[in-house]
């Protein structure tokens, strides 16, 4: 027992020590964390704001409750989530050295290669959200941040610190913000649309927050003179991180992702059967290009492609050919590292240029990048792995306007295709070894999309708002038709009462249900009252106190119909008209009343007797539910009906192509093929009340509309197939990753 109390006391002196902060840290721990306090205040005024606007512009119900789930949570948990997210990031300032943050998936140094893939699935959702907001923050604020580490790590050199374990690296912060998530009471798609919010409205903000930091250690005068952060940074030991080793083998740096993932592709590339070099380059025997001469020779080849003629796509193996060829008339060979790099960029475009996605016309102009992304791909490993990556942006974001891109007539202006060759034109003209260009070119690409998108957006606003007021009008002409058919099925009705119902009287039903709907009371009242005015002017069956019951409810029925119909503005005199004409029809009743009550016993009975048949289709007063058309039609007619349509739909709709139909959002892009040419178009609304997919081209115009059985006919039918609208170069990834995975197995 001494001996354990003596343990204990030994580790109590040593904690001091080691997690002590220096006066430094302590200063910008109070520092950030009054940053990061007003940065999720602003992100909170936002947030609301945000939420409030998407689901004003949802598509479906259940998009619109994801929206208002998280906004009502996020106003609930507020305060909660501020100090959580403070909490944490106190945490790794005082357990420095100790703390370890739960965000992030880890290093791909500990992910087995058969796992290695682009995988999206349900279960991780969250996680990969998280990882998405980490690599963004590290890709736009990395020169801060590794300021900030060579700062911090110069402060407690004697703590071994990974990247992750800065107080203020991007794994902290998206941990902190992690966890104040974890405890929110909503569902994984409105908890996404929370994380998709602090993607949005954080990333840009928290640059903020690292160059405040920068200054707050200046202040402190650590390190105040250095401008740029020591290349390849620092490693945990505190000693610079060794150099890429040239065979393809993972670092040793484990702070170094993007080499890992380059040192994992680049052994499947090796591992991999039969793959040969883009550039057809032998073996052995052959001189040794270095890259810088390789990148001078590209240089050239890039410079002739400005000359290539309009939709000509050469692949990256024909370009490459002159480039390995030696002046005295012999093969040269790249070193390993860029003969790697080579076949995956080859590899990259062998899988954008096949891609049945985009057009070929849109193939052909992106087609034009492939040396200067290969300069790029030679110059900065980071290129696989970082998704931040510019160039990688650039390539994504050029695929994804193109995706409903159709070739326009000739003659008529194309402002997309205008708008991508000049970005294309420009890189190929002005790109040497400055990657900025890219971000220059993502930005201003990035404006021209945005006010497209504004615009087609508006267009398609316009066509929803107009095919749901048509929907509207057409439940409320079904509802009305339901209602008067109903009302009218055997009765002996005026020809003038008749008119007055299909025309007047079925304006102000129709204006019932646009206005306040089906389920309201004055849908209700104005049914009793559809059900009042025919039964007075063909009372069934006849009793005895029939004529003193019409005697009374006559006088309402007539103030009912002349108030609804000035509700409605109806023209007075065919107000007055119609009025005229039911006291006519009620004049008309009271004399066969009259004539019926004065007939012998022996003549009633045959009127009683017919009365039942009669029966059957009267809808009892009482009754208000509305019911459908098919519902009046006799038995035998609803199961003669089904035994039609039954077996068509059994035999020419698959359940599959239903849940097909049905797993189609908002958004999404097909292909359609009519008149044997193919149209692309996008799910633009879906109008629940009608059941009717619109689809709208490029443009926002209509092209298409489908119920559900025929869409899932068509899609049985392969008139229409789905786009795959997702990152195209991350698509390419994972297609590469899988080949080579496979060939290594056979």
């Amino acid at each position: 027992m001494a001996q354990d109390n003596k343990v204990v006391s030994l580790k109590a002196q040593k904690l001091p020590d080691r997690f002590s902060l220096p006066g430094s840290l302590v200063r910008l721990r109070d520092v950030s964390g009054q940053s990061l306090k007003s940065m999720m205040s602003g992100f909170f005024d936002k947030a609301d704001d945000a939420l409030f606007e998407l689901a004003d512009k949802a598509a479906t119900n259940q998009d619109q409750t994801a929206y208002f789930d998280a906004m009502r949570e996020l106003r609930l948990r507020r305060k909660n989530m501020t100090v959580s997210v403070l909490q944490y990031v106190s945490r790794a300032f005082n357990e420095i050295g100790s703390f370890r943050p739960g965000a992030g998936s880890g290093s791909l140094d500990e992910v087995d290669q058969d796992s290695l893939a682009l995988v999206d699935h349900s279960d991780l959702e969250q996680q990969v959200a998280i990882d998405n907001l980490i690599n963004k923050l590290r890709n736009q604020h990395a020169e801060a941040i590794r300021l900030l580490n060579v700062r911090v790590s110069h402060l407690v050199s004697s703590v071994k610190l990974d990247d992750s374990q800065m107080p203020l690296s991007p794994e902290v912060i998206c941990g902190g913000v992690a966890e104040a998530c974890s405890d929110l009471e909503i569902d994984i798609r409105a908890k996404l649309v929370v994380l998709k919010l602090f993607d949005r409205l954080l990333v840009g903000v928290l640059g903020d927050v690292y160059k405040d930091a920068n200054k707050t250690l200046i202040a402190e005068g650590v390190l105040p003179d250095m401008r740029r952060a020591p290349v390849g940074g620092r490693s945990p030991s505190g000693k610079s991180a060794p150099a890429p080793e040239q065979g393809g083998g993972v670092l040793s740096a484990p702070s170094d992702n993007a080499h890992a993932t380059f040192s994992e592709l680049s052994a499947l590339l090796h591992q991999g059967q039969g793959h040969s070099d883009a550039g057809g380059m032998p073996s052995a025997g052959a001189g040794l290009l270095d890259t810088s001469t390789l990148m001078s020779r590209l240089s050239d080849v890039q410079a002739q492609s400005v000359h290539w003629g309009e939709g000509e796509v050469v692949p990256l193996s024909q370009q490459l050919q002159p480039v390995f060829r030696a002046e005295t008339g012999g093969r040269l060979n790249a070193g390993q590292v860029d003969s790697d790099v080579i076949n995956l960029v080859s590899m990259l475009f062998d899988f954008i240029l096949e891609d049945r996605q985009l057009h070929p016309v849109m193939k052909a102009v992106i087609g034009r990048l492939q040396i200067p992304v290969l300069k790029v791909a030679l110059s900065d490993k980071n290129f696989f792995n970082r998704g931040g990556h510019p160039v990688r942006k650039l390539l994504n974001e050029l695929a994804m306007s193109a995706i409903g891109w159709t070739e326009k007539k000739t003659g008529q202006r194309d402002p997309l295709r205008e708008k991508i060759e000049s970005v294309v034109d420009r890189v190929l003209n002005e790109f040497t070894d400055n990657v900025e260009i890219f971000s220059e070119l993502l930005s201003d690409f990035g404006h021209f999309m945005d006010l497209d998108r504004r615009r087609r957006e508006l267009v398609e606003q316009r066509l929803r708002d107009a095919e749901e007021g048509r929907a509207k009008q057409e439940r409320a002409s079904k509802a009305t038709e339901a209602l008067l058919n109903e009302q009218m099925t055997s009765r002996d009705l005026p020809p003038q009462v008749v008119t007055l119902l299909n025309e007047a009287w079925s304006k102000y039903l129709q204006w019932i249900v646009l206005r306040e709907g089906e389920d309201s009371e004055r849908w209700q009242a104005a049914t009793a009252l559809t059900r009042r005015l025919v039964w007075s002017v063909d009372p069934k069956p006849i009793e005895d106190d029939t004529r003193s019951e019409l005697l009374r409810a006559i006088p309402g029925i007539v103030d009912g119909l002349r108030s609804a119909l000035q509700e409605i503005a109806w023209d007075p005199f065919a107000t007055d008209a119609a009025i005229r004409d039911l006291e006519l029809a009620h004049v008309d009743v009271f004399q066969r009343l009259v004539t019926t009550s004065r007939r012998p016993e022996t003549v009633e009975e045959p009127e009683q007797t017919a009365a039942p048949e009669a029966e059957p289709p009267v809808i009892e007063p009482e009754d208000a539910q509305l019911i459908e058309p098919e519902e009046a039609q006799p038995a035998e007619a609803v199961v003669q009906t089904q035994e039609i349509i039954e077996p068509a739909q059994a035999e020419s709709l698959d359940l599959q192509w239903l849940d097909r139909a049905d797993s189609l959002r908002v958004g999404s892009w097909i292909e359609l093929i009519r008149d044997s040419s193919k149209i692309r178009c996008k799910l633009a609304a879906f109008i629940k009340a009608t059941g009717k997919y619109i689809f709208v081209n490029r443009s926002g115009a209509k092209v298409a509309e489908y119920q559900r059985e025929d869409l899932a006919s068509a899609l049985a039918a392969e008139e229409i197939t789905m786009l795959d609208d997702g990152l195209i170069f991350d698509r390419a990834l994972e297609s590469i990753i899988d080949n080579l995975r496979s060939s290594r197995k056979d």
